[in-house]
């Protein structure tokens, strides 16, 4: 069974820095592409970002770029989103997803093209 953990949220303050995990375990999970996805309060799904094995990256939301970076290290089963110069409006719940063609990233962050989610783990941006 596929198994996703987020982890790494917390307290920041505007301009400061986060690095999110997540593990996935399951059978074949190390071949699958990653999604990072946000949701704001009030507001719906957002995709940030995607990372295939090979690592290719597609970048969904331009709130981000510069901003953010997906990486992962397939050995350890980690998929990483390295959130920097951060504001109050990336506060949200940040979750990884694998796609419903697990071995490719869609060309759009739409949250439809994801089946498997993780629980999400909670980012505050706020001095």
């Amino acid at each position: 069974q596929l198994q996703l953990v987020e982890s790494g949220g917390g307290l920041v303050q505007p301009g400061g820095s986060l690095r999110l995990s997540c593990a996935v375990s399951g059978f074949n999970s190390d071949y699958y592409a990653i999604g990072w996805f946000r949701q704001a309060p009030g507001k719906e799904h957002e995709g940030v970002s995607c990372i295939t094995r090979g690592g290719g990256v597609s970048n969904y939301a331009d709130s981000v770029k510069g901003r953010f970076t997906i990486s992962r290290d397939s050995a350890k089963s980690l998929v990483f989103l390295q959130m920097s110069s951060l504001k109050p409006e990336d506060t949200a719940l940040y979750y990884c997803a694998v796609p419903k063609d697990p071995y490719y990233c869609p060309p759009t962050g739409h949250p439809n093209e994801y089946l498997n989610w993780g629980q999400g783990t909670q980012v505050t941006v706020s001095s």
